[in-house]
């Protein structure tokens, strides 16, 4: 049986993985926007995993819209929301890598940002729904 800190503090960890979810949804489909419509603020002459930059920019734009969904699932509380923002935060952490060339410390930092998410929601996930 929890006690009254671990739910709280299971509660809190949800709140943390549904907010963060959502920030990298909103930063990703911002990305994904900037990549479509070939912005200047991606670097000029880097090589991407797939074909271009425009292609990039509509996985990533997949990725932020999957990373909000399941952002605004895990705040309602869902069961299946959670094993979705896993795996939303997986796809986001590996589609880091993909952007590893172009800018290595804002990866890392998403990366680390998907792994904590991914903790969150595998440690203190099933606790919601024993409440």
């Amino acid at each position: 049986m929890a006690t009254r800190d671990d739910t709280e503090k299971g509660l809190g960890m949800l709140l943390f993985a549904a907010t963060m979810l959502g920030i990298a949804g909103i930063m990703a489909v911002i990305q994904g926007i900037a990549a479509i419509a070939n912005s200047k603020v991606y670097v000029a002459d880097t090589h991407f995993v797939f074909s271009n930059l425009r292609t990039w920019g509509w996985i990533v734009l997949i990725v932020g819209v999957l990373l909000l969904i399941a952002a605004a699932g895990v705040m309602n509380g869902s069961g299946f929301a959670r094993w979705f923002g896993i795996f939303a935060a997986s796809l986001s952490a590996l589609g880091q890598f993909g952007a590893m060339q172009a800018y290595p410390f804002w990866s890392l930092l998403m990366f680390s940002l998907a792994i904590m998410v991914i903790y969150s929601l595998a440690v203190y996930g099933g606790d919601a729904a024993d409440m």
